[in-house]
């Protein structure tokens, strides 16, 4: 059972900006259960994006891959020989836990998982590349240089799945998706108080934007089309082709 994640159930004097340092990596399967919606169906629809784009002989990454839920949810469903999965994070905490979660699982397809920032990697010819819920804790000025890295690294006929928390910009729409976040919240379990000093950790770290601008920067990066495959609330899949 993992740990319940009770990081700000109590009152701080001073809310420090959120890190996935090893306190957070501890409780972070509970944490991203409970805090993002649609989350299992993410992994869900990942799963079945790998079955049906893995090509043979090909690299697929997991970036920003926290504890290996997507890692585990490409290995797990790919079909197709010679593959290799990179799975790469730069929180410490977050790897050494996510190769414990690879070393258990009984999937055979061979997974590297590296304590780097994503902005530095080298990029194989892949066919896959996972981004759940990591673009927006990039820079927003690092954001398009790197999807044109990897779209540039992708084999025809490959994709981007793509996870984001959302902004909108009309306000109706900000304002009540973000209350039925926070109710979503409330419904897993949290008090208003730790979704309050949350979003006060959170504010500067995790910068969303919204879905014309995700959509024209993936296009800007090289890929042909984008769909939206789910939408929960105020958070987004994309896949982007190749």
């Amino acid at each position: 059972m993992n740990p319940k994640d009770q990081l700000y159930a109590q009152q701080k004097k001073l809310v420090q900006a959120f890190r996935f340092d090893d306190e957070v990596a501890k409780v972070f399967a509970d944490m991203i259960r409970r805090s993002v919606p649609g989350y299992p169906m993410m992994l869900d629809m990942l799963g079945v994006v790998a079955k049906r784009h893995v090509q043979a002989n090909s690299h697929c990454y997991d970036l920003g891959c926290s504890l290996g839920a997507s890692t585990l949810a490409i290995r797990q469903n790919i079909q197709q020989p010679g593959c290799k999965i990179i799975a790469v994070d730069n929180s410490a905490a977050m790897t050494s836990r996510c190769r414990q979660v690879i070393t258990n699982d009984s999937a055979t397809t061979p997974v590297d998982v590296i304590c780097e920032d994503i902005l530095a990697l080298a990029f194989a010819p892949l066919s896959l590349a996972s981004m759940n819920l990591t673009l927006q804790f990039i820079a927003k000025d690092q954001r398009l240089p790197l999807l044109r890295r990897i779209a540039g690294a992708t084999l025809p006929g490959g994709v981007l799945f793509l996870s984001e928390k959302l902004r909108f910009d009309d306000a109706f729409e900000q304002d009540e998706l973000t209350e039925l976040h926070h109710q979503f919240k409330k419904h897993q379990g949290y008090s208003a108080l730790e979704i309050a000093q949350k979003r006060t950790a959170i504010e500067n770290v995790l910068i969303p934007e919204t879905l014309a601008s995700h959509q024209q920067r993936l296009l800007e990066a090289g890929y042909s089309k984008v769909i939206t495959a789910l939408q929960c609330f105020n958070f987004v899949t994309l896949i982007a082709y190749k």
